[in-house]
């Protein structure tokens, strides 16, 4: 005996993420449904909790962007093909995150839909996948393309911060706001207010008040303005990532948003929530280096706008996040808004640390409130490797 055992896996791209996909199916009996047994194989896989942060021991990158699984199966939601949940897997401390979303592995799990035999791939052409996500109760239709009775995955579709181009997956994800929790955490905005001044401390923000805009779009995000904070909206990961100090506030700060937003009951609640909200700082357009060394133009974009997943700062847009910049920039008032310009938008081109990404919203008005009736994106997904992932036997 190896002393470990073998589960079925499939490791793929989705976006600008990647997470070890499973079949439900195919999980050990104890891990098919939520409990410490899958909490304790997923954190196995990924090789956390990691002290030394690395995830030497396992399919981890040692990112939030990578550190992720996701269980596929048949839906038995009427108008469903497949239920979709998704965990972040913390980096090094003994946490799963099922508390939300991740936009870019949606696509991959259009993708992988097909891949397991869920939907059939058919004819030549474009195959929708009506996927219903598990974590937040949303659904989200994904027109994979496929070709020769398999998903295509190749093609010219190129999206900053992968490499190299793939085939085009369009994601609409339907009804995107109102995944909250908590009293006020199901409204849109959960305070009621467009733009909210937030009481913090003034060692974090001189003044002791922070505007922001608070929304559950995609996933529940808060945004600020970057001048506010100190920073001019082009900073890379290094200049976030490499100064402690920032990372601190910044963890402080979402904490006292997610406090604000009825998600935690308390400041420290948010050890146990790191995946949602996220926060994010936005900024009028300017000229700047992408992480590519690619040179993005102000006129090229609507705003600027950089997101920390997983107290860090994403190396290009989370796709839930993305939602919610879409989300906001359509409604006239918000941060986000304010900062592309003001005024009534159906999308916006914003630039990140790896480029640029266009989201369209479709924002309606009703009895005095907004509401977000879809969200639209592209992104691409492709297999990266398919068998199994072995586990050693004491995990479950």
């Amino acid at each position: 005996m190896s002393g470990q055992f073998r589960v079925p896996a499939t490791y793929m791209r989705g976006g600008t993420s990647k997470g070890v996909f499973f079949r439900l199916e195919d999980l050990p009996e104890s891990c098919r449904v939520p409990g410490a047994a899958r909490d304790r194989l997923f954190q196995r896989v990924i090789g956390s909790p990691d002290a030394y942060g690395k995830h030497i021991d396992g399919m981890g990158g040692a990112t939030s962007s990578t550190s992720k699984c996701v269980i596929i199966s048949p839906s038995d939601r009427p108008g469903h093909d497949v239920d979709y949940l998704y965990g972040q897997v913390s980096i090094d401390t003994d946490f799963v995150d099922w508390s939300g979303n991740c936009g870019n592995l949606s696509t991959a799990a259009g993708a992988f839909a097909i891949h397991a035999g869920y939907v059939d791939a058919g004819s030549d052409g474009v195959r929708t996948v009506r996927i219903w996500q598990a974590n937040i109760g949303k659904t989200i239709i994904a027109q994979v393309p496929v070709s020769g009775g398999a998903v295509q995955e190749t093609g010219d579709f190129e999206l900053d911060g992968v490499t190299f181009p793939a085939a085009e997956i369009v994601l609409e994800f339907l009804d995107p706001a109102d995944e909250g929790e908590g009293d006020d955490g199901g409204a849109m905005f959960p305070t009621g207010n467009l733009i909210d001044a937030l009481d913090v401390p003034e060692d974090l923000v001189a003044g002791g008040k922070l505007t922001v805009t608070m929304i559950n779009a995609g996933i529940p995000t808060i945004f600020v303005n970057a001048a506010d904070l100190g920073y001019a909206g082009t900073e890379l990961q290094e200049a976030i990532n490499g100064d402690p100090a920032a990372l601190k506030r910044f963890e402080a700060l979402r904490a006292i948003g997610a406090l604000k937003m009825g998600l935690i009951d308390s400041l420290e609640g948010a050890a146990k929530r790191q995946h949602t909200p996220k926060i994010a700082f936005v900024s009028p357009p300017r000229d700047y280096v992408s992480s590519s060394g690619k040179a993005v133009a102000a006129a090229d974009v609507d705003l600027l706008v950089r997101a920390l997943s997983m107290g860090k700062l994403h190396h290009a847009m989370m796709g839930t996040a993305a939602v919610a910049i879409g989300a906001a920039a359509a409604i006239p008032g918000t941060v986000v808004n304010l900062a592309a310009g003001g005024g009534e938008r159906q999308s916006v081109r914003f630039g990140h640390p790896s480029g640029t990404l266009r989201v369209g919203a479709e924002a309606v008005q009703q009895d005095g409130g907004w509401t977000i009736t879809k969200a639209i994106m592209s992104r691409s997904a492709r297999r990266l490797m398919e068998g199994a992932v072995f586990v050693p036997d004491d995990t479950i």
